[in-house]
């Protein structure tokens, strides 16, 4: 069978999904299945995507449908540099064989993909490209799903400036995988080092705020109980203002997806924990006595 080397885009989607990954898909016995799953902000083609968890993430969670909301694919950074590993492509493909298998996929670029607005209202593949998407829960509650940067003021006004950010923000991600290579060498989980300096520089925490507020009023003004966003890479569930806000986080720093279960029910995966609980569980199985015998 061929292997995938090459970003699909050119290339004729059938042909991609029938050709075999650099990762292979693992077989998981009980696969977890939820209603909807929403991701963004997974920044393929740069060094700070968290490839292989999210790889991992995808062999171990299905759904009916799952919206990919914005920044999926970096392209500031592939203009600048091209970087795009085998295990990048592994992402696309599992993404295009979860709509082979019927899943629904809504894409919503962001401003990092933002080429891919040009293709609103097409689908490709199996993947409906949106601008926006309203979407309804088990529930019955009506959701808007947007990426969020049409609410940042920095992006509407000083755009250098966001890129001027960008490039510091890069500059972190490089000693967030320093630390993390670090961490793994010491047996350690995951840990984000950008995600713990937002939470203690105080403009950042406003910022996060100010950009909750505004996209929460705007849901509230448009009449629907809730909205999902991304690009501020903080995950988080609340009611502000009398509206359900989500942000399903991303795949640089918290590694994180928001999910609804088949009841309606809304919970955030940090995938990073979910991994360590699961290392951990064949040592917690180990009987006392057993333990002490190997040893």
């Amino acid at each position: 069978m061929a292997t995938i080397s090459r970003l699909p885009f050119d290339a004729d989607l059938s042909d991609f999904t029938d050709a075999q990954p650099s990762i292979p898909e693992k077989t998981v016995t009980k696969r977890r299945k939820y209603r909807t799953v929403w991701i963004s902000d997974v920044h393929l083609g740069t060094r700070g995507c968290n490839a292989e968890m999210l790889i991992d993430f995808l062999d171990h969670v299905d759904s009916d449908t799952m919206y990919l909301v914005g920044d999926i694919i970096d392209g500031w950074r592939l203009k600048k540099k091209f970087y795009w590993p085998p295990a990048h492509n592994d992402i696309v493909w599992r993404i295009m064989k979860r709509a082979k298998r019927n899943t629904r996929i809504v894409y919503i670029p962001g401003n990092h993909d933002e080429m891919f607005r040009q293709f609103t209202g097409m689908n490709f593949g199996g993947v409906e490209i949106r601008r926006q998407a309203i979407h309804e829960t088990a529930d019955g509650r009506r959701l808007l799903v947007l990426h969020g940067d049409e609410f940042d003021a920095v992006m509407l006004s000083h755009r250098w400036l966001a890129h001027l950010g960008d490039a510091a923000y890069t500059m972190m991600m490089a000693l967030n995988r320093w630390v993390n290579a670090y961490r793994r060498m010491m047996k350690l989980p995951y840990w984000s080092l950008s995600k713990h300096a937002k939470k203690k520089v105080k403009n950042a925490v406003e910022f996060i705020s100010d950009f909750e507020e505004i996209v929460a009023r705007e849901a509230k003004s448009r009449g629907v109980d809730g909205v999902v966003a991304g690009h501020i890479h903080t995950a988080d569930m609340r009611e502000i203002q009398g509206v359900e806000y989500f942000n399903d986080g991303d795949w640089v720093e918290g590694c994180t997806a928001l999910v609804e279960h088949f009841d309606g029910r809304m919970e955030i995966l940090h995938w990073g924990d979910e991994i360590a609980a699961r290392e951990a569980v064949p040592q917690a199985d180990v009987p006392a006595d057993n333990a002490r015998a190997a040893a």
